[in-house]
């Protein structure tokens, strides 16, 4: 009983895990609800009204979330400078409350800093939410100047139950943070090797489900090692630590993915393109039985069995681990290799390089391994990963120039959201004297991580969706609680737990929760009614439209604008990471070729992001939303390719089957300056230069001089020149000319 306990446990953490790398939703939800339950339960003895109630909650709730640093030491500095500000804040709006033209020009003007404060990094933006969010508390719950000594009272007791929670309650510390980050990365690879199992095993029918499955998950480990890559510097304790952990993350994600790749062409008619696994709905390639005996398969099965095992144990391997990995560390061997055809042959390869990697990470996560059962195989990678931590080295980032004056985001969205916020006073208070700040509220919130037009216009969308939604539940919930205030509050606390858990998924869920808790606040207030509730969707609504006019009447940045500025960065990006790793394969100087690919990875990130107005299911431009989906997977493709090919170029001094050949440098050369031409051409419409087409890389490097620079892998001339073709065919959704070869 207790074992099938043990079992059921591990499974929950895992599946927590993974569906919340590092444990991160969780976390901001459980110390948000405990923030506002010790504020309550603080405040509650002391006979407070319900106004102080609410207004000590909402603080709390604000003083939480609004934190952005990483260190816990610059959390404790912001929280100190926040309550200065939430008082000065809070009091201005009860002492403006009612004189309607100086409440409103200050509104305007708290706005305008509170935005612009972003220019000065995380605690700017801090401080500048906590000012406006506490001018909205206050005209919330109706402040009025004679309340003021209780709620300064509360607002502090509010701060001071927030840093009690934040640092003793429910601390999160970066190293604590990273470790969690690291444990959801094992278990979502392990995850990707049960969808690739999935795909051996699935029928003609089920290809295309576990096509998404494995797409999917490779996406998943991917956004997982991003979040790793970001906290590394503060949860580690020294620059190589960081290094080694960045790129045998990097690693085993390449490995992973590679394998998929694999496995895939095995069971296809044709060996798979790179674009299968990163285009959504793209049909799975025609498949069949794997080639060769059903033992083949039943021996793939049992090995990938044993590669997810490894995956997930942790510290010290036992006798059996140590068996399993040494069996498939000789993989890497061709004469351990299995009696199969050449494509089965290669994911068995696929395989040994993956228990490789598998290997780095636990030595770089867990710390030295037990070496005594080790094969001559294991023996000799352990070798080669121990040459390669030798070479690490830091390297020093290049500062960029800031755009200065209006170009500069910050100003740019401050005059924005100012103009948009002027709008939605004079509207909403054409609406509702009482209530118009809802409207200016949407407005404020669909400017906040939007840098576009059309990424305000879905934000604004989905808030208006949400709170529709939302307006019903606050309706059920209101009649079902009634006037009973600890039902209610338990209610209210269990919608801001989900409010935040949700809110890094779904918009359009934290607006759903955000308006049912409000609903169950004006019961408690004693100001709920029906009329109420649907003012509340009609200053959303209006609150939506002024913020949508303002950025594109005021200063806009188009969509296509923001996402051609992103697609230039992503293709500079693409060209360093290719240029640099092909220098090195060429016998050219040693470069920090991983933080080149990270780059490369948080551009596209970027890009991704921005396009989502572009792809979202209500656009109306179809062959437009096609364009961007296919042009993103492609540039995820290219990526791969480009990690792929830096992770090999940094094996070049241990690797024994890689060795540097100067004529990569030459024919590689073409598809760097096909990516250059391709950013030239985006930036500017103007220029008409083509890419080239011509033979291909692996033909450029058949002549008789092969023997004279050692062996060039098939795996490097399969990187290339995927690339090359994935470059090419980047071109033409992009209305860049073609040139072939003349004769």
């Amino acid at each position: 009983m207790k074992a099938a306990g043990r079992r059921w446990g591990s499974r929950l953490r895992d599946h927590l895990a993974a569906s919340d790398p590092g444990l991160l939703r969780l976390a901001a939800g459980l110390r948000t609800v405990g923030a506002i339950a010790l504020t309550l339960a603080v405040l509650s003895p002391a006979g407070v009204g319900v106004t102080p109630l609410v207004t000590g909650a909402m603080t709390s709730m604000v003083a939480t979330f609004a934190i952005r640093e990483r260190r816990r030491g610059a959390q404790a500095v912001t929280l100190a400078l926040g309550l200065p500000v939430a008082l000065a804040s809070l009091s201005l709006g009860a002492l403006l409350s009612q004189r309607v033209v100086f409440g409103d020009v200050f509104a305007i003007l708290l706005i305008f800093c509170a935005v612009y404060g972003r220019r000065f990094g995380d605690r700017g933006t801090t401080l500048g939410l906590i000012g406006f969010q506490t001018y909205f508390v206050s005209l919330f719950v109706g402040a009025s100047p004679g309340q003021l000594p209780a709620l300064w009272a509360v607002v502090a007791v509010g701060f001071a139950c927030s840093a009690v929670v934040r640092f003793a309650v429910v601390p999160v510390t970066s190293a604590g943070l990273l470790a969690r980050l690291r444990e959801a990365f094992r278990v979502r690879l392990a995850r990707l090797v049960s969808a690739q199992i999935a795909l051996l095993d699935a029928g003609p029918d089920e290809a295309d489900k576990a096509l998404e499955e494995l797409r999917e998950r490779t996406a998943r480990l991917h956004e997982t090692a991003l979040m790793i890559q970001s906290r590394l510097e503060e949860g580690t304790p020294d620059e190589p630590t960081a290094r080694l952990v960045q790129r045998r993350v990097a690693d085993a994600e390449i490995a992973a993915e590679r394998l998929g790749l694999l496995l895939l062409s095995a069971r296809g008619a044709e060996r798979a393109d790179t674009l299968t696994l990163h285009l959504p709905g793209a049909p799975a390639p025609e498949v069949g039985r794997l080639p060769g005996p059903e033992e083949g398969t039943a021996l793939l099965r049992r090995d990938l069995r044993a590669l997810r095992a490894l995956v997930l144990r942790t510290g010290t391997a036992g006798a059996g681990v140590a068996q399993l990995r040494n069996r498939l560390l000789g993989y890497r061997d061709e004469e351990n290799l299995p009696t199969a055809s050449p494509p089965v042959r290669d994911v068995f390869r696929g395989i040994g390089e993956a228990s490789r990697a598998v290997m780095g990470l636990r030595i770089a996560l867990d710390g030295p391994q037990d070496e005594s059962d080790d094969s001559p195989a294991t023996a000799r990678s352990r070798e080669e990963l121990d040459a390669e931590d030798a070479a690490i080295d830091a390297e020093e980032a290049e500062e960029t120039e800031e755009p200065k004056g209006l170009q500069r985001p910050t100003t740019r969205a401050a005059v924005q959201v100012s103009v948009g916020s002027t709008l939605a006073i004079v509207g909403g208070e054409l609406l509702s004297t009482d209530r118009w700040y809802w409207a200016v509220l949407t407005c404020w919130i669909v400017f906040l991580n939007t840098a576009s037009t059309g990424e305000i216009l879905v934000k604004g969308y989905r808030r208006l969706l949400g709170t529709v939604f939302g307006v019903v539940a606050g309706i059920l919930l209101a009649g079902l609680v009634g006037g009973n205030t600890v039902p209610a509050f338990v209610l209210v606390l269990l919608l801001i737990f989900a409010m935040f858990y949700t809110a890094p998924l779904s918009y359009t869920l934290m607006s759903f929760f955000v308006t049912a808790m409000l609903g169950l606040l004006y019961t408690l207030l004693h100001t709920y009614s029906w009329e109420v509730l649907v003012l509340r969707v009609e200053e959303t609504a209006l609150g939506a439209v002024c913020g949508v006019v303002a950025a594109a009447l005021v200063l806009p940045v188009r969509t296509d604008r923001r996402t051609n500025e992103l697609l230039v960065t992503v293709l500079e990006r693409l060209s360093d990471v290719s240029e640099a790793a092909v220098t090195q394969l060429s016998g050219g100087p040693a470069e920090e070729l991983l933080d080149k690919a990270r780059e490369l990875d948080q551009a596209l990130g970027d890009l991704r992001s921005a396009t989502k107005p572009l792809t979202h299911p209500v656009t109306p431009l179809r062959t437009r939303r096609t364009t961007a989906r296919y042009v993103v997977a492609l540039l995820e493709t290219c990526a791969y390719h480009a990690r792929s090919l830096a992770a090999t170029a940094e094996l070049l001094p241990t690797h024994p089957s890689i060795a540097a050949d100067p004529r990569l440098r030459g024919a590689a050369g073409r598809t760097v300056r096909n990516i250059r031409t391709i950013a030239t051409r985006v930036a500017d419409d103007e220029v008409t230069d083509p890419v080239e087409t011509g033979p291909s890389i692996a033909s450029l490097l058949a002549d008789d001089d092969a023997a004279r620079y050692g062996r060039i892998t098939g795996r490097v001339l399969r990187h290339l020149e995927r690339l090359d073709e994935a470059v090419v065919g980047l071109a033409r959704p992009l209305d860049v000319p073609v040139r072939a070869p003349e004769r």
